[in-house]
């Protein structure tokens, strides 16, 4: 039979490379490449924005005094955002120095604060002393916030300087303003029913910034009470330059509660060198008399004996802070 030579050389081949260890290559499943890991997004923490100061310091002369056009429209955020605005328009972009927000309602006080740090902080402008206080109501169905400014202009609008009237009877602070030589240029009324305010006789304040609050849900004080600042017509002794402070509270109802908040006040007038000794405005908000009383009677151990800066107590319905009892704010003689 003819040998199958083909076969003999696979064979052959076949031998020879078993005996050399090796083995015909098996080439295996298919390599597949592993999807690429997508990159996790990094989260990303905002900056929380800085708080308003504890102390501000302006030009005398250059003050201006305006009130926030109440609002209805949306929630306490809405309204606090378009008051800032209206301010803003109404001071043709001046600089702040003070606010002071009345909140009506069941919104979160603490948040104007933090939305006047956003606002200016937005737009690069340097922040206020901001003072907040919650209120009974106020003179607009639905309206939460009002806000008091006091701002610098670029302008002397003050040039004899100006002066500050503690809350009275509004037949009385209309005197005292006369007797002063005096133009009211913003007035606070402290009234028991906003429902009352078209009868209260306010004409007596023609061309000043008024601003009418109901300071408890329940009225406390009989009467209405109005505070004002005003112009001076004749040279006097106002200073050239005035600080003004945001509010320091009191967490307890004791003696060394209200001591540390007097404490913190005076730090506060110390980074505007400032002291107290040259004190002119101390207003006093309380959740009861009691408290307010107290602090009154504590007060010339820090102020002086001697001081009679003009002075306002007011119980109302509640503080930035549920554990506080009662807020001051002051305004004093800058260096």
């Amino acid at each position: 039979m003819r040998p199958n030579i083909g076969r003999s050389l696979f064979g052959l081949v076949l031998f020879a490379l078993l005996a050399a260890g090796q083995t015909l290559p098996n080439p295996g499943p298919p390599r597949i490449k592993p999807p690429k890991k997508e990159k996790e997004v990094e989260t990303q923490t905002l900056p929380l924005p800085p708080e308003p100061p504890s102390a501000v310091i302006a030009e005398t002369s250059k003050l201006a005094f305006h009130v926030s056009p109440l609002s209805s429209k949306g929630l306490l955020t809405q309204q606090v955002r378009d008051a800032l605005k209206a301010l803003d328009r109404a001071n043709g972009g001046s600089t702040f120095v003070k606010l002071r927000a009345f909140v009506a309602g069941t919104g979160d006080m603490r948040r104007v604060a933090t939305i006047v740090s956003e606002e200016f902080s937005s737009k690069k402008m340097p922040l206020p002393a901001v003072t907040t206080i919650q209120v009974g109501a106020l003179p607009m169905d639905g309206a939460q916030v009002v806000i008091e400014s006091i701002s610098v202009e670029k302008k002397a609008l003050n040039p004899n300087g100006v002066v500050f009237l503690s809350a009275q009877k509004a037949t009385e602070l209309a005197a005292a303003a006369k007797a002063h030589d005096a133009v009211l240029v913003q007035v606070t009324c402290f009234v028991p029913d906003v429902n009352q305010v078209g009868n209260t006789g306010m004409a007596v304040f023609p061309g000043a910034a008024i601003n009418f609050v109901q300071l408890t849900r329940f009225a406390v004080e009989p009467e209405t009470r109005c505070e004002g600042v005003g112009r001076l017509q004749k040279p006097g002794t106002s200073p050239a330059k005035l600080v003004f402070t945001s509010i320091q509270m009191s967490f307890g109802n004791q003696e060394q509660d209200i001591r540390l908040a007097f404490g913190r006040l005076g730090r506060a007038l110390e980074t505007m060198k400032a002291a107290y000794g040259g004190i002119v405005v101390m207003r006093v908000y309380s959740l009861e008399k009691a408290m307010a009383e107290h602090v009154a009677s504590l007060a010339p151990e820090f102020l002086g004996r001697s001081a009679s800066p003009a002075a306002s107590a007011q119980i109302v319905e509640g503080l930035p802070s549920s554990d506080a009892t009662v807020a001051i704010e002051l305004v004093a003689v800058g260096p």
